[in-house]
């Protein structure tokens, strides 16, 4: 049996010793990010990719060792472990494989099969299997038993076949085969419940449907699962051409009875026997085998609908920053008015109140007047506005404003304000902004998005964010280690200030959890700001362990030593010293002069602790110390006049924001409360394999209009430019305006890539429009 460090080795196409080690350093307590970047040299340069993918399996690998070991125990106790059983079960590579092997010995509530064998029947299955020249109601006749309840023939056979049944149907040869032959012929038939068509009206694509099993994508896949956990749908997998006729033998049971070698020649017991075989499939084996690939479908949908979601996530928070500019943060409403909320380059609250320009008050010329009065008062340079119920109407009211006060020098930007309302609400809120009201910690949440999404978004739990696929139909705990495991790199890729950070920010930093970075804060609270990373130690519960994994990720601008400020870990700053020293030169004088640096040579600064890959990574950060592998800011401008579905006219081309990126396309905010889709097929000329590839969320792009349908709410965008509208599109979409909810209710009820499908799918995907609030 393989090892799991070669067996993983294998997978990655990676040296065993590389996988051992990296073993080591997580079983140590060292984190993902901290050993990519810093443990090179132990790991053989293992990017953080094939970190988390390792790290995946070797759960899983780990899981199934523990599984093994007791089914052994299991076995063995019941003193039927014989070698080459133990041999089959340390061979076993997959879960799958092991419960098969498992199945016969598991202990199991007493079945009509174990009731017949204690009625004394056994032998007469083995006779009529071994030999089926024999008359089954003769030799039947031989195995009455009236105390146990066999009184004639009939109730003897009947008792046969149920041990026969039960030994074919827990054969593990025959499973594993079965289920390989079922997946590759398989189609997955879909109908609609009767009675149920109008209530289902948003899954109609799969009234009739039918597609190969090992072909369904994720979407469709989670859409049908979605359809049949609420009543709405129904499925079987059908093979070939047999469309539910049970009068012929399902291949199935032909491969049944091959495996058990039974055919009918005419003899005497062959029929029994075909019967059996019939029973085995259509009562034993049929339904488990289908739980089991539908259970596969779901294992697949799901990792890869996860899969979408954490890279979403990953553009999402990675987004560029505006960063450190006076910024007013407008969440817009109707009736209860638009909240404002003030903040400076800080990102500290200096002001807050609501101004009230819709109907019913319409008091649009002092909204404007107020509004500059703060502008002027705090300098602002940014209005970050909410893109919920009023987005258009508020941003109107902000490019009026700009127009009678141009020199104001303001630029006005259009938020995605998911997950605003569930950090207002939130208990870290409450604590953060104790004197705020709900609402307008709304507005608070944001300004600061747009100053830097990553410090902000933390603070939200990653599902709420707003960029997920199907997210509610997923394993949760899967899906939360996955995003977890996401704003953990993004976090640390980026590095958090030590003296600025917030609790939530802090705590995703690498070896710290929310316990250790409230102390921080309390400590800075309390003893004023970090001079030197080396204070860390003098916080609660920060040991040296911890300091080791945190403190490269952590900066202190302007502090006691100017490499605190870049990511070269205090365990290397020997490094830099020695560098600076054979050159006659003072630490702080290499630092960004980037022509000396680059005039160095890495080797001749090895030493037997850092190698190669560690040296050439802290030449590279003294060149750009801190540098921020985020993008530039920009921004998307809106059309003016084009506010609502109305307003859009097919052959318009707009600029928008990509908000969300699935299988099948990319949703693009352009500025319409409803978001429009391009199809996969519409985002390139040339094949697209991955929208990823093409877009990615928080892009500005530039569209054209190609179909709107007022009355559904569906918005048909390209982005192949020179597309002519009233050519066929592959689809059409769109959100409600409001709050976009995390994408957890997308898409129910799609057939990728066919024109109106994917209306119903980017409707779902949306949140319902929130009132004015």
């Amino acid at each position: 049996m393989k090892s799991i460090s070669l067996r993983i080795a294998e997978e990655l196409g990676i040296r065993e010793q590389q996988v051992d080690a990296t073993v080591a350093l997580l079983d140590e307590g060292a984190t993902v990010p901290f050993i990519a970047r810093y443990r090179k040299e132990v790991t053989g340069s293992l990017d953080d990719s094939q970190l988390r993918t390792l790290e995946e399996r070797l759960r899983y690998l780990r899981e199934l060792e523990d599984r093994r070991a007791t089914i052994l125990k299991s076995i063995d106790e019941q003193g039927k472990l014989t070698d080459e059983l133990r041999a089959s079960i340390e061979d076993a590579d997959t879960k799958n494989r092991l419960e098969d092997l498992y199945l016969p010995y598991k202990p199991k509530r007493r079945t009509k099969a174990q009731i017949a064998r204690e009625a004394g029947l056994e032998p007469l299955a083995d006779a009529l299997y071994d030999d089926p020249t024999l008359d089954p109601e003769a030799t039947a006749a031989g195995y009455l038993n009236a105390e146990a309840g066999i009184d004639d023939a009939k109730a003897a056979l009947e008792g046969a076949r149920h041990i026969l049944m039960e030994r074919f149907a827990e054969d593990a040869e025959l499973l594993g085969s079965l289920r390989d032959f079922i997946w590759r012929e398989g189609k997955l038939k879909v109908t609609v419940v009767e009675g149920k068509e109008t209530e289902g009206a948003k899954f109609r694509d799969y009234f009739d449907h039918v597609e190969p099993l090992k072909k369904i994508p994720s979407h469709r896949a989670l859409a049908i699962l979605r359809g049949r956990n609420e009543g709405i749908l129904s499925y079987g997998i059908v093979v070939g051409d047999e469309d539910d006729d049970r009068r012929q033998p399902h291949p199935a049971e032909q491969r049944i009875a091959a495996h058990w070698r039974i055919r009918d020649n005419g003899r005497a017991a062959d029929r029994w026997l075909s019967e059996v075989v019939r029973w085995t499939w259509r009562v034993k084996l049929s339904t488990q085998i289908e739980t089991d690939l539908m259970a596969q479908v779901r294992e697949a949908a799901e990792a890869e609908a996860i899969q979408v979601f954490a890279a979403n996530l990953k553009d999402l928070l990675l987004a560029a920053p505006a960063g450190p500019r006076p910024t007013l943060g407008l969440d817009p409403g109707l009736r209860t008015g638009v909240k404002v909320a003030i903040i400076d380059g800080t990102g500290q609250v200096v002001g807050h109140g609501a101004i009230f320009p819709h109907a019913p008050q319409n008091k649009w010329d002092p909204a404007i007047e107020q509004l500059a009065a703060w502008c002027r008062q705090h300098r602002i340079e940014l209005v970050a506005i909410g893109n919920g119920t009023a987005s258009r109407e508020t941003e109107k009211l902000v490019a009026d404003l700009c127009k009678r006060y141009p020199e104001l020098k303001l630029s006005r930007i259009v938020v995605n304000e998911a997950g605003a309302s569930v950090y207002s609400a939130s208990e870290f809120a409450s604590r953060e902004l104790p004197d705020l009201d709900v609402t307008i910690r709304g507005a608070v949440s944001i300004a600061r998005r747009l100053q830097d999404p990553l410090a902000e978004l933390v603070k939200i739990e990653p599902k709420s964010i707003g960029v997920g696929q199907y997210q509610h139909d997923v394993s949760q705990v899967q899906l939360s280690r996955s995003l977890d495991a996401v704003v953990e790199d993004c976090v640390n890729a980026v590095g958090v200030d030590l003296n600025t950070a917030s609790v939530p920010l802090l705590a995703r930093v690498s070896g710290l959890n929310q316990g250790i970075a409230q102390n921080i804060v309390d400590y800075r609270n309390q003893n004023g700001l970090f001079r030197n990373r080396r204070q860390l130690l003098k916080v609660p519960r920060l040991g040296e362990r911890t300091f080791e994994q945190a403190a490269g990720f952590l900066r202190i601008v302007g502090g006691d030593n100017p490499l605190d400020r870049s990511s070269v870990h205090p365990e290397a700053y020997g490094v830099v010293e020695a560098i600076a020293a054979r050159n006659n030169r003072r630490v702080e004088d290499i630092i960004g002069d980037s022509q000396f640096l680059r005039g160095l040579d890495p080797k001749d600064y090895v030493t037997e602790r850092f190698g190669l890959p560690t040296v050439r990574d802290i030449i590279a950060e003294l060149e750009k110390p801190g540098r921020d592998p985020r993008p530039e800011f920009r921004f998307a401008s809106f059309e003016e006049g084009v506010e609502t579905l109305n307003d859009l006219k097919p052959g318009m081309v707009l600029e928008g924001a990509v908000t969300n990126v699935t299988n099948f396309g990319a949703f693009v905010d352009i500025g319409v409360h409803q978001d429009g889709l391009v199809h996969i097929s519409a985002l390139s000329h040339t094949f697209v394999k991955d929208p990823r590839d093409v877009v990615k969320a928080g892009d500005i792009v530039r569209v054209k209009v190609m179909e709107v349908d007022i009355p559904r709410k569906r918005i048909g965008l390209s982005m192949r430019l020179d597309d002519q509208p009233g050519e066929k599109t592959e689809g059409s979409g769109g959100r409600r305006g409001g709050r976009r909810e995390s994408g957890g209710r997308a898409a129910a009820g799609q057939k990728a890539p066919q024109g109106a499908m994917a209306g119903a799918l980017a409707q779902a995907l949306a949140s319902a429009r929130k009132g004015g609030r």
